[in-house]
């Protein structure tokens, strides 16, 4: 009888010692390197809510090291991961209304970014994302340009015949218009692929250009600067029953976190096209820049293509891109 009291009492206390874990460990994946800024927003969050002693720990599980790139949004909808920085148009196939925040264009600049970050049209986004269990803690927009293995890319004629790797199904349909081939992957593969001649081309943000060393295969990089056609939203995501799970103080703590991450990313961002450019600069790399007129061939372009596509094949497409055009 002692024996199995003692039984019962021993899987009580692995039971309550599970519980907490399971209460106060919360995991956080992403793609990136710890010296990329979506690291550090990752870190600032986790920093912040463990200086807070509200008994709630974060542990960043970086560089694809607990799910690959693509393949971290389902996991984050089901329960099963509790936290992720992820480009959200990678979830474009889950929901294509997502396939929108990374549309050629759209977004003029980082200010205009993080106007758009808090207008009705990313309340429709985060809408869609509820009905997935899923929330922002952290918005962030990255803008980004081309790099080229052999040539400069500033305008479509440069891109026509190139084996091109673009972020996402909107640019994809932009660059496939221009006369380019697409190889889909993810940021994190684009160096092997141009090491491996699989690419000559990639666009992708200005900080992974630098987190993933493109500069060591390519001849030319087209930076973000005054004009960028490139802007990606890559929020921080929380699974939102777990955030729900938790007590008030850890909730405000998440916060409060988050809320101080989001002032970092936006200030970062705005500094890691032209540290890109330098970086490419110094390792000998040719800089080029997109004229105005570039630029508007590009938007035509996409107009003709992305933006067709998107209106076409999702359902009040129309209205979520009239919403996002009405920001100024």
């Amino acid at each position: 009888m002692k024996a199995l009291l003692k039984a019962a009492v021993g899987v009580a206390a692995i039971i309550a010692s599970t519980a907490l874990v399971n209460a106060t460990d919360l995991r956080l994946s992403h793609q990136w390197s710890n010296k990329d800024i979506r690291h550090k927003v990752a870190q600032i969050v986790a920093d912040e809510v463990a200086g807070a002693n509200v008994d709630l720990n974060i542990k960043i599980f970086g560089s694809k090291s607990l799910f690959k790139p693509r393949e971290q949004y389902r996991p984050l909808s089901r329960g099963l991961l509790e936290m992720t920085v992820l480009p959200l148009s990678y979830a474009g196939g889950h929901r294509p209304e997502y396939n929108l925040t990374l549309m050629p264009g759209l977004v003029k600049n980082h200010d205009h970014a993080a106007r758009l970050s808090q207008s009705p049209f990313m309340g429709e986004l985060e809408k869609i994302m509820a009905k997935d269990d899923v929330m922002v803690l952290v918005h962030g927009y990255l803008a980004g340009g081309f790099a080229g293995k052999d040539k400069c890319i500033t305008k479509p004629d440069d891109i026509v015949g190139l084996q091109t790797r673009a972020a996402g199904k909107s640019f994809e349909q932009m660059l496939a218009g221009a006369g380019a081939s697409i190889a889909s992957m993810a940021s994190s593969e684009i160096y092997n692929a141009m090491q491996t001649g699989v690419l000559n081309a990639a666009n992708t943000s200005s900080s992974s250009f630098v987190s993933y060393r493109i500069y060591e295969q390519v001849k030319c990089y087209t930076p973000a600067s005054d004009i960028a056609l490139w802007f990606m939203y890559q929020p921080l995501l929380m699974n939102k029953s777990t955030f729900e799970g938790l007590n008030a103080d850890q909730q405000a703590a998440l916060l409060a976190a988050s809320e101080k991450a989001q002032a970092f990313y936006l200030e970062e961002a705005k500094k890691q096209d032209l540290a890109s450019e330098n970086v490419f600069r110094e390792a000998g790399v040719e800089i080029a820049k997109m004229s105005p007129a570039d630029f508007d061939a590009w938007r035509s372009l996409a107009k003709e293509t992305s933006y067709k596509a998107f209106v076409n094949d999702v359902p009040n497409g129309q209205k979520l891109l009239d919403m996002a055009l009405s920001v100024e």
